[in-house]
C-alpha cells in the first residue's frame, strides 16, 4: 500500500497528532490514479527486473551455514573508494559508489561461473521523476526496481569503476515513462514478482525520516528497517541504514548475510579494496584514510 517515504508521512502525521496538532502539516493525497495503467497498457521500456530468469547452473544462494555482519562505511571510507575512481566518476552519489562497491565484492564472494549473468536491483523512488512531480502528500507506492546486469566474469575483473558505470545507468532509466511503462507491465502480467535468481537487491533508507519520528517522546533510539533486509530474503536484499558509531562518526551501516566461506572472502574483498583506496589517497594527497570497519 504504501513505500518507505510514504510509510514515514504517515508516522510522522500520527506524531503530529499525537503531539496536539488538529490537522497534519503536510496534508495526505490518495491521487491512486496518477499512477494507473494506460488504456490501453503498453509497455515501451525493459524491464528486466520481471525476467523470468531461470536458475540454470544452480547459483542461488543456500540458505544454510549463513553468516550475518554488519558493515560502517563513514567519511573515510567513502573518500577511500572515491580515490579508487577516475576524475569524471567522483561526483556521483554515495548510493552509487556503495552499491557499485558491494555488488562486485558479493560477487566476487559468491564465486558464481564467469559467464553467468548477475543483477544488482537498485529500489529508485520516481516521486520527482514526473512531471509536475507527484504531490508531497503522496503516500502510496512510488518506487521502481531498475537492474543493472553483467557477467559474473566481466563484474569481478574489471575494477570498480565498471559497476559503478552500470550503475548510474540503471538509475537514470527511471523516468516518467518508464514508470507509465511499468503501470501498465503490471496490468499486462499480472502483476509479477521480482526475480531474485541471481540478483542482488539493495534500498536506501537513509534518507526516509524513519529516525524524526516523534510520537511526543523524542526521537527514536532507532528507526528503520527491523532486520536490515536480511531477515526477509536471506542472502539477496540488504538496507542502508543511517547509523552513528562508537566514535560518534556518522554514516551508513549495511547487514550483509552470506554463507561462512563466502562472508570471509567478501570481507576481504571489501577490505582491500578500502587499502586501495586508502594507498591512492596516501600518495596524492599525503594524508592517510583510516578504515573504520
Amino acid at each position: 500500500m504504501s513505500d518507505a517515504a510514504g510509510l514515514v508521512q504517515f508516522m510522522s502525521a500520527v506524531g503530529e497528532f499525537a503531539r496536539g496538532a488538529k490537522a497534519p502539516s503536510i496534508p495526505p493525497v490518495w491521487d491512486r490514479h496518477l499512477l494507473n495503467a494506460r488504456d490501453p497498457p503498453s509497455v515501451t521500456c525493459t524491464h528486466h527486473e520481471y525476467d523470468d530468469v531461470p536458475d540454470t547452473k544452480g547459483t542461488l544462494i543456500p540458505l544454510d551455514d549463513m553468516v550475518h555482519r554488519s558493515f560502517f562505511f563513514g567519511a573515510a571510507e567513502f573518500s577511500a573508494l572515491r580515490s579508487l575512481l577516475p576524475p569524471h566518476l567522483r561526483g556521483c552519489s554515495a548510493f552509487e559508489l556503495l552499491t557499485a562497491c558491494l555488488w562486485r565484492s558479493r560477487t566476487i564472494a559468491i564465486s558464481p561461473d564467469p559467464e553467468e549473468e548477475v543483477r544488482i536491483l537498485c529500489i529508485v523512488n520516481s516521486r520527482r521523476r514526473f512531471n509536475p512531480p507527484l504531490a508531497a502528500g503522496y503516500y502510496g507506492n512510488a518506487f521502481a526496481f531498475p537492474v543493472a546486469i553483467s557477467s559474473a566474469g566481466d563484474l569481478s575483473k574489471n575494477p570498480l569503476p565498471y559497476a559503478l558505470e552500470l550503475v548510474k545507468k540503471t538509475k537514470a532509466d527511471v523516468t516518467e515513462e518508464y514508470m507509465r511503462s511499468l503501470a501498465d507491465l503490471m496490468v499486462i502480467r499480472n502483476r509479477p514478482h521480482f526475480t531474485v535468481v541471481r540478483s542482488y537487491l539493495v534500498s536506501d533508507v537513509t534518507h526516509a525520516g524513519f529516525g524524526e519520528v516523534d510520537f511526543g517522546w523524542g526521537k527514536p533510539a532507532y528507526g528503520g528497517p527491523a532486520k536490515g533486509g536480511v531477515g526477509a530474503i536471506p542472502g539477496v536484499a540488504s538496507f542502508y541504514i543511517p547509523f552513528k558509531n562508537s566514535k560518534g562518526e556518522n554514516g551508513v551501516v549495511v547487514p550483509i548475510c552470506l554463507p561462512a566461506n563466502a562472508m570471509e572472502v567478501f570481507v576481504k574483498e571489501l577490505e582491500g579494496m578500502l587499502r586501495g583506496g586508502e594507498e591512492v589517497a596516501d600518495r596524492k594527497t599525503g594524508v592517510f584514510i583510516a578504515s573504520a570497519l
